[in-house]
C-alpha cells in the first residue's frame, strides 16, 4: 500500500500519493513547459480521476497518465483537447528505469479509484488563483474573481471594439468561456453570454484576440478555466 506522503519524482513534474488525493509539484526549470511553472502545484482529488495508465514514451521513457474525469477540472475544460501533449498536466513522464516502480502505483492508484467515468456534476479540481491577467493582441485582460475586464490597445483594437470602449463583465452575466489556443490560427478568448456574438472574435467586444506572443496558452489558459470556475460556481446564468 502506497504510505501517505510517497513521492514519485519525473521530468518535470513529482506526484505525492495521499490517502484521497495526488498532489502533483511542477519544477520551475528553464525546459519546464511555462504552463507547468504557471500552475505551480494542483492537488487532485481521486474521485476527479477516471483511471490511470502507463505507457512506453519517447527516447527511453515511460508516461503515467492519470485521466481526468470529464467535468471535474476547470483547466481541462477550457483547453477542450486543444493542449499539446507536451504540456498535459496529467503526464509524468520517467525515465524507463523507474518503469516498475511506475507500475507499482499505476497499480495503488487504480486500486483506490472508483470506477466513474461519469461526468462530474461539479469541479473537483481547484481553479488557478486570482487576480490574473495576460495581454492579448488587440487588449489586456484582468480577473479579479468576480469581474472580467478587457481594457482595449489602439494598436491592435478593430474599430468596433472602440467603438464599444473598454468592457467589463460581472460573473453574474456570463454562461462560460470559449477558449482557442493561441497555437492555432485564429486563437482567442470569448466570455458567452447566452446570445451570440459577433463571429469573428475581432469584431467582438466579448473576446480578446491572441496573436504571435499575447495570450500565451500558460497565461490565457489558466485565465479562462478562472472564468469558467467562478461561471459555474455562480449556477446556471
Amino acid at each position: 500500500m502506497t504510505r501517505m506522503g510517497d513521492v514519485l519524482a519525473g521530468f518535470h513534474a513529482a506526484w505525492e500519493f495521499d490517502s484521497d488525493s495526488v498532489l502533483i509539484r511542477y519544477e520551475r526549470g528553464i525546459r519546464t513547459p511555462k504552463l507547468f511553472q504557471a500552475l505551480g502545484e494542483r492537488r487532485i482529488p481521486l474521485e476527479a480521476i477516471a483511471g490511470v495508465t502507463l505507457t512506453p514514451g519517447k527516447r527511453g521513457t515511460v508516461v503515467l497518465h492519470a485521466e481526468p474525469r470529464p467535468g471535474a477540472d476547470p483547466l481541462m475544460e477550457a483547453a477542450a483537447g486543444q493542449l499539446k501533449e507536451g504540456c498535459d498536466p496529467y503526464r509524468l513522464v520517467l525515465p524507463a528505469d523507474k518503469e516498475t516502480l511506475a507500475e507499482y502505483y499505476m497499480d495503488e492508484l487504480r486500486a483506490l479509484l472508483k470506477e466513474d467515468d461519469e461526468p462530474a456534476e461539479r469541479f473537483l479540481v481547484p481553479a488557478p488563483e486570482v487576480p490574473l491577467q495576460f495581454k492579448a493582441y488587440d487588449g489586456k485582460a484582468s480577473f479579479d474573481g468576480s469581474t472580467v475586464r478587457f481594457r482595449w490597445f489602439w494598436t491592435g483594437a478593430s474599430s468596433a471594439k472602440w467603438k464599444a470602449g473598454d468592457q467589463s463583465f460581472p460573473v453574474s452575466e456570463l454562461t462560460g468561456v470559449e477558449w482557442r489556443s493561441p497555437e492555432v490560427f485564429e486563437g482567442h478568448l470569448r466570455l458567452l453570454r447566452g446570445e451570440p456574438g459577433p463571429a469573428q472574435a475581432d469584431q467582438d467586444p466579448a473576446a480578446v484576440v491572441f496573436g504571435l506572443g499575447y495570450g500565451p496558452v500558460h497565461e490565457s489558459l489558466p485565465f479562462a478555466a478562472a472564468v469558467l470556475a467562478a461561471v459555474r460556481r455562480r449556477g446556471p446564468a
